[in-house]
């Protein structure tokens, strides 16, 4: 697990936006899982992976005291009847390292959450707990938010979004998505705005698009 958590650290400075225009659509959440707090910081870290049923979080639960420090546990659920988890169970995870959940559900207790700074990216809130009964196995393919995620895939998470990086890509996609933001940064909005106007005209004129007559 060590290679892949350090590996997974240098994603923290690399934005989900950066990750989408690489990796495709595919590879980002719906926008349904979001931050349920703001500001949330940005985090990444090895999916740690869980299947709960519905009604049930028997093993989020137990996922909590088995992921190692700086994973982000990810949840497949679907459930919006039931919490997966409240306050004093991200309390504990936040204690034993979690960086995150990444929830394909809801959680409660919102308010302490939010206190104690803990991120967590789900559907949204219900007061409703779950039962503890069905067990399954952790660290198996999984789909949240309707990306395939496997365990020690990269998980990055932020305000804009939830994005997966395939463990076997995370080697090229990381040196490219710092090459991508250094880019970036030398372009002169002058410059970027220059180039967006060329490609843009370039796209209409392409498709036939005629200038309209003035406004009288």
């Amino acid at each position: 697990m060590a290679d892949s958590e350090t590996s997974a650290a240098g994603f923290r400075e690399i934005p989900t936006t950066t990750l989408a225009d690489l990796l495709g659509g595919e590879h980002v959440m719906d926008i349904g899982i979001r931050p349920l707090w703001q500001p949330v910081p940005r985090v990444a870290g090895p999916a740690f992976t869980v299947r709960c049923p519905p009604g049930d979080n028997l093993m989020l639960h137990a996922a909590v005291h088995r992921a190692a420090p700086g994973s982000v546990i990810v949840v497949e659920s679907g459930d919006l009847d039931h919490a997966l988890a409240g306050g004093n169970v991200c309390a504990v995870a936040q204690r034993r390292g979690i960086a995150a959940f990444v929830a394909d559900g809801l959680i409660r207790d919102l308010a302490e959450v939010r206190a104690l700074g803990f991120p967590v990216f789900a559907r949204g809130v219900v007061p409703v707990p779950g039962g503890k009964s069905a067990v399954r196995p952790l660290n198996e393919r999984v789909r949240c938010g309707g990306v395939h995620v496997a365990a020690r895939d990269v998980v990055v998470a932020d305000e804009e979004g939830v994005v997966t990086v395939p463990a076997a890509r995370a080697a090229k996609i990381l040196p490219a998505a710092r090459a991508k933001l250094a880019a970036e940064a030398a372009q002169s909005l002058d410059d970027w705005e220059a180039a967006h106007r060329s490609r843009i005209d370039a796209i209409l004129e392409e498709q036939g698009y005629e200038e309209a007559g003035p406004v009288r």
